[in-house]
């Protein structure tokens, strides 16, 4: 490793990303709160430092995207990026930040990234996915008293649950209970469980006891897959399936009773990975992995097997001796000169070494010379699957992948990687060396390129602008719309302006135009387009924007546009003639039928139809109203209501929905406030549930009478609120409501309170 670190890691906060991800190193130089903040790859390649100015941080982990979060003591995660931009924040809720945060994990989840909390109340926390926060509080855990031993989040059935060690005993939370669970085999002599791990595809569960005893198995269906008894009593941290490290020792167990010991020189930290674990140190960084199959069948000591002779009948052959014909005899004998060939093409996929790699693809290329119908696709595969492992695993990139760990990720994710590090170059030569298709590949980086390019501020707009254009010239499906928009976010409006010239599409461009109150410029790109309802959509924007004489102004300046406004004029025009048309046709036609109410209701629409441009003929007195309050017309609701006598409970009715529908919640409090309602508060209270606005709904609440005030914090989800009102009205069926109403994470004490007073309630 090229950190300096004088102490090692002793003093530091250390995570590391899966599949040969990034390092986030955090150090605590002084008591003052001046910590160092500093992440980066294997050996030399350092991406940031970082000056930390902020709070307490008690944890770091990495998201699925190669983002470091940071979360405080007071329940604040912080978001960086590779390079250590500042991305954003947010909380993991009010009750963190009150308790303050014991203890924090990170994990994946089929969800994305999400992070669980211990609070200062030995309660737990969790949110499945920081891009989507929703928090979920856990049950309590029975007679816990102090911080559990020890806890780890499983992730199963899409679902993600807590386990937590509260002495011998284990239990596991979700989102409704907390259930006690035994695993089968555990010594009873254990009386406390000191430490606990989940494997990196959370199938496998470890437990170590205060005894030394190592439990491993399934956790899904407790099937028990060995017990190894361990002469350390007290380790200082323990990574899944068959790894255990405490000071100086890293052991590793399998289900035979042998172990193997690795004396460490520094303070480390592992890391699990698919198919190993990578330590870390203060000097080195290293993979520990099960030798795979192939390797071990070619390279252990006096190997028969056909991938082993294979590569000796190569090494011979380069000598020029004619042992190279004896060992290839002995192979065709056997007829496993085409297993052997396999062999020495899969070890090669699992060795790091190139020169390793290069020596037994030889060897496979010289076996397939001696047979006819080998298919070639598996080695020309491996050539290039190592060609790009190799270029990555280089120093100056730092991701240490494996073969396997390669083949899960898929091309597309490391393409991802290399993006995230800006690393451009890298990432369009390895899509095109595996002729990945250009809008998965290329041409997605340079669109990424061209993102990061215009964000920076040393380069002026037309040299950014020029680069730009010279780079995605030949790049098929890049939007500059979208880089446009980026620019302009980026506070550099003029630069956007120059990218959508070469955006092809006017679809495209007008409407970020638009937003960026360009409307002359957005004006003449619509009319270039020849598309008239492209066009007629700006002219209504800029009806909309601008005073009536702005707007006919510029129509006078852009003959095309105020041609097409006159077209759709005539044809509105038409449109109501037509409508006149009809009424006279209805008038005549059931005029002796009709009341005097309904003639009055039919010239009051036609003048309508005439003022406004609302189609309301042959509607009835209910429907018209409706109508009007959709399109904000109240004061010919008002003469509605007084000429034709509306009952006053339907009138508020109509128009409180009316309003609620169309969101105006403004005019609905001060249609509330302008006299008392005949329907009461409780309808204002639910329409404003209906439409998702709890906050609107509370405002109502206050005004509810008090047998309707329990479903009324019901319904905007005032638990409290609901009980105090309940016990004041001493209705055992509504206090019985509410306590029905009350989860798991709900105050104990105000459960008790509720149960208090339905007794006395019952006994009266």
């Amino acid at each position: 490793m090229g950190w300096n670190l004088k102490d090692g890691l002793r003093d530091c906060l250390v995570a590391a990303a899966p599949y040969g991800g990034p390092i986030g190193e955090f150090c605590f130089i002084t008591l003052l709160r001046k910590i160092v903040s500093e992440y980066s790859f294997v050996d030399d390649l350092s991406l940031c430092l970082l000056q930390w100015k902020s709070g307490v941080v008690k944890q770091l982990g990495w998201t699925v995207s190669d983002d470091l979060l940071c979360v405080q003591e007071d329940g604040t995660v912080l978001v960086y990026d590779l390079l250590g931009g500042f991305k954003r924040h947010f909380s993991m809720g009010n009750e963190v930040s009150q308790s303050q945060v014991l203890e924090t994990k990170i994990f994946h989840s089929p969800y994305g990234t999400g992070v669980a909390i211990l609070t200062g109340a030995l309660r737990f926390t969790l949110a499945t996915n920081i891009d989507d926060i929703k928090l979920r509080r856990l049950p309590e855990v029975p007679d816990l008293q102090g911080a559990p031993s020890c806890w780890a989040v499983l992730t199963q059935d899409r679902q993600s649950k807590v386990l937590v060690a509260n002495g011998s005993h284990l239990f596991v939370l979700d989102n409704t209970a907390c259930t006690p669970v035994t695993p089968p085999g555990l010594s009873p002599q254990a009386s406390s469980i000191v430490h606990m791990c989940v494997s990196f595809s959370y199938k496998y569960l470890a437990l170590l006891t205060d005894s030394g005893l190592v439990w491993m198995g399934t956790f899904k269906d407790k099937f028990v897959l060995l017990l190894f008894s361990c002469r350390c009593r007290r380790p200082k941290s323990q990574q899944p399936s068959a790894v255990v490290m405490w000071d100086g020792l890293l052991l590793v167990v399998g289900e035979c009773k042998e172990t193997i010991q690795y004396h460490l020189d520094d303070d480390s930290i592992l890391v699990p990975e698919l198919d190993g674990v990578r330590i870390i140190s203060g000097t080195h960084h290293e993979l520990l992995q099960e030798v795979p199959g192939a390797c071990e069948e070619i390279f252990k000591i006096a190997s028969m097997a056909p991938g082993a002779l294979l590569l000796e009948a190569h090494k011979e052959y380069e000598k020029e001796s004619q042992k190279a014909d004896e060992y290839l005899r002995e192979i065709k004998e056997q007829s496993l000169l085409s297993e052997a060939v396999r062999q020495c093409v899969e070890a090669a996929g699992h060795e790091h070494e190139p020169e390793t790699q290069k020596t037994l693809l030889r060897a496979a290329s010289f076996g397939k010379c001696f047979l006819s119908n080998f298919p070639p696709e598996q080695f020309v595969s491996m050539c290039r699957d190592l060609r790009v492992l190799n270029a990555v695993r280089d120093y100056t990139v730092g991701i240490p992948l494996s073969l396997t760990q390669f083949k899960q990720m898929t091309i597309q994710v490391l393409i991802d990687r290399l993006v995230y590090r800006k690393l451009y170059p890298l990432a369009i030569e390895v899509c095109c060396y595996l002729k990945t298709p250009e809008y998965q590949g290329v041409s997605r980086v340079l669109k990424h390129w061209a993102c990061y390019k215009v964000q920076q501020k040393e380069e002026s707009d037309e040299v950014i602008a020029k680069a730009v254009s010279v780079k995605l010239a030949d790049a098929a499906g890049i939007s500059y719309s979208e880089i446009a928009t980026k620019a302009y976010e980026s506070g550099r409006t003029e630069l956007a302006i120059k990218l959508l010239e070469f955006e092809p599409r006017s679809g495209e461009q007008v409407p970020l135009l638009l937003k960026m109150k360009k409307s002359p410029l957005a004006l003449s790109k619509a009319i270039e387009s020849g598309d008239t309802d492209l066009v007629y959509t700006v002219v209504m924007y800029l009806k909309n924007e601008l005073n009536r004489g702005d707007f006919f102004m510029m129509l006078r300046n852009q003959p095309v546009a105020l041609s097409l406004y006159k077209q759709r004029l005539e044809a509105r025009i038409a449109h109501l003639q037509s409508a006149v048309d009809e009424y006279y046709k209805a008038k005549k036609e059931f005029s002796a039928k009709t009341t005097e109410d309904e003639m009055r209701l039919l010239r009051f629409q036609r003048k309508l139809e005439e003022e406004k441009g609302e189609q309301l003929v042959g509607f009835s007195l209910h429907d018209t109203m409706t109508t009007l309050l959709s399109v904000g017309l109240h004061k010919h609701v008002e003469q509605l209501y007084k000429d034709f006598r509306v009952p006053d409970k339907r009138f508020w009715w109509l128009r409180l929905k009316a309003l609620a529908e169309k969101e105006d919640w403004e005019e609905l409090e001060k249609f509330s406030k302008s006299k008392k309602s005949p329907i009461g508060y409780l309808p204002f209270v639910e329409v404003c549930i209906k439409h998702h606005n709890k906050y609107e709904a509370r405002k109502y609440v206050s005004k509810v009478t008090l047998e309707q005030k329990v479903k009324a914090h019901l319904a905007v989800g005032d638990v409290e609120g609901a009980a105090e009102a309940a016990i004041e009205r001493r209705n055992e069926s509504e206090i019985g409501t509410v306590l029905s109403r009350c989860a798991a994470t709900t105050d104990h004490l105000l459960v008790e309170r509720l149960n208090r007073a339905k007794a006395t309630v019952a006994k009266k």
